[in-house]
């Protein structure tokens, strides 16, 4: 059943790809070929070499955000690349350039924080300035926010609550009759940047995706013959197919596709350490033999 929820999300995630990307099955080539004409050949080169510089468990995730990029910058014009942001932040273009995350976003890598910088400036002009940020974590509806001045009963203010989400908070008088607001979650929605970072990543899956310039290919590299057995038997014995694994595990590239048929996260808890082992198998890791240890442990 949650693998058939897996299966639902692609096939959402692959008619917003096709609506704002014109692609029903996104590839790395065919994402970059969209990208070159639209970013420029230097800003594509450096992106790309950001892209490179990942682990091969997050290359998707980088890439999804390069695909934010693409169609933000449609949006919002070539302009928003040298504009810089006001206060102590760069112009996107100097993040390109340097590589490196500024705070609040040091969780993130470099693309991914300027996806969600043009994620939310696509919101912004979309839907206007958000008054307030709330946490969706709680999902309390009632004066999640102090009301700007001059609020008004029936007056719709739009909220934060993600990069490039937005919802509508609705203000409301209370029976002592001081104002309040009620957060609207059926008005949620997302800018497009934002949805075409997430279709991406989910219709395009963890790969392989190979990228120009690559040599030696690194889903070629050869994986621990024992290390791969481990992994593949665990993940028979807790349901997962031979048609899913695939007939062998030789090669990084092996395990990333069968890593993506799997569906590890719409599986139960446990296979979060599976995902450990195997990200730690692809990436060449260090961590590779505990994370074994940990498998058989719990």
């Amino acid at each position: 059943m949650r693998q058939a929820h897996a299966e639902d999300a692609r096939t959402e995630a692959r008619r917003v790809v096709r609506n704002l990307l014109g692609e029903d099955r996104p590839t790395a080539e065919i994402l970059i070929g969209d990208v070159r004409p639209v970013l420029g050949d230097e800003r594509t080169d450096r992106t790309l070499e950001l892209a490179l510089g990942a682990q091969l468990t997050r290359r998707s995730a980088e890439l999804a955000a390069i695909a934010a990029l693409l169609v933000g910058t449609r949006e919002l014009g070539e302009g928003w690349w040298s504009t810089p942001r006001g206060g102590k932040l760069p112009a996107p273009d100097e993040v390109v350039r340097t590589a490196i995350a500024i705070e609040p976003w040091t969780d993130l890598t470099a693309l991914e924080m300027l996806a969600a910088w043009v994620a939310d400036d696509a919101a912004d002009q979309m839907w206007g300035a958000p008054v307030a940020q709330v946490d969706l974590n709680s999902w309390q509806a009632e004066d999640r926010f102090d009301l700007p001045p001059g609020a008004k009963p029936g007056q719709r203010l739009v909220v934060h609550f993600d990069a490039g989400g937005r919802l509508d908070a609705v203000v409301a008088r209370r029976a002592d009759e001081e104002l309040g607001s009620n957060l609207d979650f059926h008005s949620l929605r997302y800018s497009r940047p934002a949805e075409a970072q997430w279709s991406w990543g989910v219709a395009a899956g963890l790969g392989p995706h190979r990228l120009p310039g690559e040599s030696p290919d690194p889903y070629a590299r050869e994986v621990p013959a024992e290390a791969a057995g481990i992994l593949r038997a665990w993940a028979m014995r807790h349901g997962a197919t031979r048609e899913q694994l695939g007939e062998r595990w030789e090669t990084v590239g092996d395990v990333v596709a069968a890593i993506e048929r799997v569906d590890w996260m719409w599986r139960s808890g446990e296979w979060f350490g599976w995902w450990r082992g195997a990200s730690a198998l692809v990436d060449d890791s260090a961590y590779l033999p505990y994370r074994l240890e940990e498998l058989a442990a719990g």
